[in-house]
């Protein structure tokens, strides 16, 4: 079966799940041998009034698509907001409507190179925990000379899971036996193996803090402070993750992240959607972006503490105290 189309505007729609599946086939993320994906469309921050952007999306420009013609509809979707959207999806191949995708893949997986020597070493913790019947996330995170590892660990329940890899486009069976996710038997996701499975790292590294929002983990969170954690209150609103998304996004750019290519992880920022406010605030948006970004925002939320421990740490260890 063959079947061609343009760019659209609803993302609840089949034709955004088909162009999801179709990206993350040609990603590398999900394998399947069966499907054929070609998308030929302009990148969202490109400058779409180019002549350049043109023929990316439209290679056959200048011998079946009249170049003038294309230019003259150009010009008119620039000074029409309403024209804008309809030539951008119908010209151009890009959906509209929608909060852009955040992180550039390329750059992400530019950052998967092996970590460094872990054990023993100090780390930060965030802990994202979604309903007892979907992915949880823990992502620790190591700084030493401004480099970043990141060990994440994720969580399922057992029952189901082939239903949650249609749901989710994601093959989380094989990431179950690969090792990848924890399965944890039955239909929901056993908070006390969390909780075990923490403990057990504890002794590996020294675990400094542990972010968690407590809108959804009040009992594990008071559990784990029992152990011997130090908790961290973390709101997922925008006065906490702005400055950590960012940071993580300048990481990434940089190449001081390492993530070793996990790729549950890397599953989940490619999927991720930016809300912004009017001061230009950042925060991750689940409802926004398409699939599961449960590890990415436990990882903001591990950048958010190791980030925060290394400027304080810093200015005392090269000016010293001062006294009044």
């Amino acid at each position: 079966m063959l079947a061609i189309t343009t760019a659209g505007y609803d993302r609840l729609s089949i034709c955004w799940e088909q162009h999801e599946y179709a990206r993350q086939v040609l990603e590398g993320t999900v394998e399947d041998t069966a499907f054929f994906p070609y998308i030929s469309a302009a990148d969202v921050e490109e400058d779409w009034s180019t002549p350049e952007v043109w023929q990316k999306s439209n290679p056959s420009i200048g011998i079946t698509i009249d170049a003038e013609q294309f230019a003259e509809d150009c010009r008119e979707a620039q000074e029409s907001p309403a024209k804008e959207n309809s030539f951008r999806r119908y010209r151009l191949n890009q959906w509209t409507q929608q909060e852009s995708r955040w992180l550039n893949m390329e750059k992400w997986d530019a950052c998967d190179d092996a970590l460094a020597e872990l054990d023993g070493r100090t780390c930060f913790a965030g802990l994202d925990l979604s309903s007892t019947t979907d992915i949880s996330a823990l992502v620790l995170v190591f700084e030493e000379d401004d480099q970043y590892d990141v060990l994440p660990f994720f969580w399922v329940p057992k029952e189901g899971a082939r239903r949650r890899e249609k749901r989710d486009h994601a093959p989380y069976v094989p990431w179950i036996q690969q090792r990848y996710i924890e399965a944890s038997p039955g239909e929901v996701v056993d908070y006390e193996r969390i909780r075990a499975r923490i403990n057990e790292l504890g002794k590996r590294f020294k675990i400094e803090q542990i972010a968690i929002d407590r809108w959804n983990a009040t009992q594990l969170a008071t559990q784990l402070d029992d152990d011997g954690f130090e908790i961290v209150s973390f709101r997922q609103g925008y006065a906490s993750m702005s400055a950590p998304t960012k940071k993580l996004e300048e990481l990434v750019l940089s190449r001081k992240l390492r993530h070793a290519g996990h790729p549950v992880l890397r599953w989940m920022a490619g999927n991720v959607a930016i809300e912004q406010d009017a001061a230009d605030n950042w925060k991750p948006s689940k409802k926004k972006s398409q699939e599961r970004i449960d590890g990415i925002v436990a990882l903001v939320m591990a950048v958010d503490l190791a980030t925060r421990h290394v400027e304080y740490e810093s200015i005392y260890s090269e000016r010293g105290m001062l006294f009044l």
